[in-house]
């Protein structure tokens, strides 16, 4: 039951994500949704797949994905991030930039 569970709110991560895409204003917030979704959502999701089969093969199979998908979820998010504003991406709320050159300190 407790598998099931995990499986149904990892399933709710990734609808609100998918709503995400639709309401949200800019890229960056849209990568956000994606990227939260996907290390939250399929954890969830890959968890509860392995409490209905709970052995030692599959938990670390299962371990190792979380771990991957964690860890390229990260990466991925911040390179289409990057790459969104080395293209000039319009941002929708934020009004300052760090990240200009000629910026003061």
């Amino acid at each position: 039951m407790i598998g099931t569970i995990l499986i149904s709110v990892g399933v709710l991560a990734f609808v609100v994500a998918a709503v995400g895409l639709i309401k949200l204003p800019d890229l960056y917030s849209r990568i956000s949704a994606v990227t939260t979704a996907s290390g939250l959502g399929l954890s969830l999701v890959i968890s509860g797949v392995f409490l209905h089969q709970p052995t030692l093969g599959n938990g670390l199979k299962s371990g190792l994905a979380i771990v991957i998908n964690l860890s390229t979820a990260a990466v991925g998010g911040h390179a289409i991030a990057r790459a969104g504003y080395l293209t000039g991406a319009p941002r929708a709320r934020i009004q300052y930039d760090d990240l200009t050159a000629d910026s003061e300190d």
